[in-house]
Order: C-alpha cells, then structure tokens, then sequence
C-alpha cells in the first residue's frame, strides 16, 4: 500500500467531515458534529505523524491510533444517520471512504509488523 494514497484519502476524507460538520453546525448539531470533526480529522493527523515516528514501534503506534479514530468516526456516522442528520447517500459515501481508509491501514500495519518479524526471525538465525 502507497502510503501516498494513505495521506491523500486521509486528507480529502478529512476535508469531506469538515464540510459534514459545517452541514451540521448549521442544523444546530452540536455534539455529534464536534465529535466527528475530532475524530474524522485525527485519522489523517495520525496518518501524517507516523511520517516521522521515532523508529518501528512508533510508527505502527500513530497508524493503530489512525484506525481507532477511524473505528470512531464510523460510528459517528452511523449515528449521524440513525438520527437523520445526514441522508443515506451522505452516509454510504463517507462510510465507503472511512471503511477504504481503515482496510489501507489494516495493511499497513500488517506489513510493518510482518517485516519486522522477518527482521527479528533473520537477526536471531545469525546469532
């Protein structure tokens, strides 16, 4: 997985919540919108400082902090629409787009710790 593509459809992601949020705002939404905004936006902050994690472990860290925020944002928009702040297309999209960013950093993270398994398992057969 590029991790290019994984900043890119994190940013545009985060830009189409503050855009929710903005609709919301105007419903006179307050909680879930402010949660949302949270959320919705850390999964690409998260994305972004993994860039310059101190080694390994901090980078799978930002990454699984990244798709907890994801996981979170799912539900707000669940809920958002369960409650009819947004219609069912709203949903489905942002949905998709959340789901599609929580599958590319399930990979990411998978791969990051497959390599540094094989890393650990060729250092000790040296040893």
């Amino acid at each position: 997985m590029s991790e290019s593509k994984l900043r890119d459809t994190s940013l545009d992601f985060s830009v189409s919540i503050i855009n929710l949020v903005k609709e919301l705002k105007l419903k006179k939404e307050n909680i879930i919108s402010n949660q949302i905004g949270r959320s919705g936006t850390s999964i690409g902050a998260n994305i972004r400082e993994a860039q310059y994690a101190h080694g390994k472990a901090d980078f799978i860290s930002k990454l699984q902090i990244a798709l907890k925020e994801a996981n979170e944002t799912g539900y707000w928009l669940e809920l958002l629409y369960k409650t009819n702040y947004i219609d069912v297309e709203t949903y489905k999209n942002l949905d998709t787009a959340c789901t599609s960013i929580r599958v590319m950093l399930i990979s990411s993270i998978n791969t990051v710790k497959a390599r540094e398994n094989l890393n650990e398992n060729t250092t000790s057969s040296k040893g």
